[in-house]
């Protein structure tokens, strides 16, 4: 069966792959952190599991230590120019998008034709993962065609992948650590303490204020954590479920639908959901980096408020 380890094993490669061609980078005078950044980000995808808490927390404590001290720094690998990249472009013209074309293609295929298929009684994929590794599978086969249709050096995608991920830096890795983060705080019982300072200072004796409470504070969660995800455990499992749900009687389907949205909200107005709010700017040179977060804003207050009514008008039986 294939499980998502081996997607764990495809990452730790990629990053194995950034951390040696950063190390052989002398053009970048701060090549060897941005080697120590990726090859620990490697370790963690290739190893993790065999490291332990201590040794994971270690790993983590080294990557930011890194990250902290500004050890990273941006490369300019030798890849095409924008000359050959217009006459790439003016000899294949569309179909330059049939590699990236093939990630929907193959993901609904795997998860369609492949995800159904047994051997000797055994699944081929592990069905709970089947999106992620066939997500896996459609890289692979889209990258495959990208070099073939291209006819690019097989080193070519590493290398842009590592002039992308050093743009970035350690926000690549920032939605990784902000989903741990949630996890650790729902098994800490952050819910439940949550929960008991809600109902002990904030008026929720009323269905309106409850409600307002849920969708501002996932907003404001979400803010705090940079990921709406991480946020749902914490305020359903110490708002929703014990107020809205059990005291009020809310319709669960419509509260955590709707509940999930406002976190969305909160995702939109924090620096800390970096790969929407921080990766773009960095992508394209913006000179303000808070910029997409200012645009949406103005989207994201207004959308929260009817998030808010909607929840009060739909989620509960009259």
């Amino acid at each position: 069966m294939i499980k998502l380890g081996a997607v764990y094993v495809l990452a730790g490669l990629m990053f194995a792959g950034f951390a040696a061609f950063s190390a052989l980078d002398r053009s970048n005078r701060k090549r060897w952190g941005n080697a120590a950044f990726w090859a620990l980000a490697a370790v963690s995808f290739l190893a993790g599991d065999r490291l332990g808490d201590l040794g994971n927390g270690i790993l983590v404590l080294g990557l930011a230590l890194l990250a902290g001290l500004g050890q990273l720094g941006r490369s300019q690998p030798a890849t095409t120019s924008p000359a050959e990249r217009a006459a790439l472009s003016e000899r294949f013209g569309n179909r330059l998008f049939l590699p990236a074309l093939m990630l929907p293609l193959v993901v609904a295929l795997g998860i369609l034709l492949l995800k159904p298929v047994r051997l000797s009684g055994v699944p081929l994929m592990d069905p709970k993962q089947a999106t992620l590794i066939s997500l896996a599978l459609a890289v692979i086969v889209g990258l495959s065609l990208a070099l073939t249709l291209l006819r690019q050096p097989l080193a070519s995608p590493l290398q842009e992948g590592r002039r992308l991920a050093d743009t970035v830096g350690w926000a690549a890795l920032l939605p990784q650590f902000l989903a741990a983060l949630g996890a650790v705080f729902a098994l800490a019982g952050v819910g439940n303490q949550i929960g008991h300072l809600v109902t002990t200072w904030l008026p929720v004796d009323t269905r309106l204020a409850a409600v307002a409470v849920y969708c501002f504070g996932m907003a404001a969660f979400t803010m705090l954590m940079g990921n709406a995800f991480a946020a749902f455990p914490v305020l359903t499992g110490g708002v929703a479920i014990p107020i809205l749900m059990v005291h009020f009687g809310g319709n669960p389907a419509v509260i955590a639908a709707i509940g999930m949205l406002s976190g969305f909200c909160g995702t939109l107005m924090t620096p800390l959901a970096a790969n929407f709010n921080l990766v773009p700017p960095a992508l394209l040179e913006i000179p303000d980096r808070y910029a997409v977060i200012k645009a949406q804003i103005p989207t994201a207050l207004p959308m929260l408020i009817l998030n808010t009514v909607l929840m009060y008008v739909l989620a509960f039986p009259k």
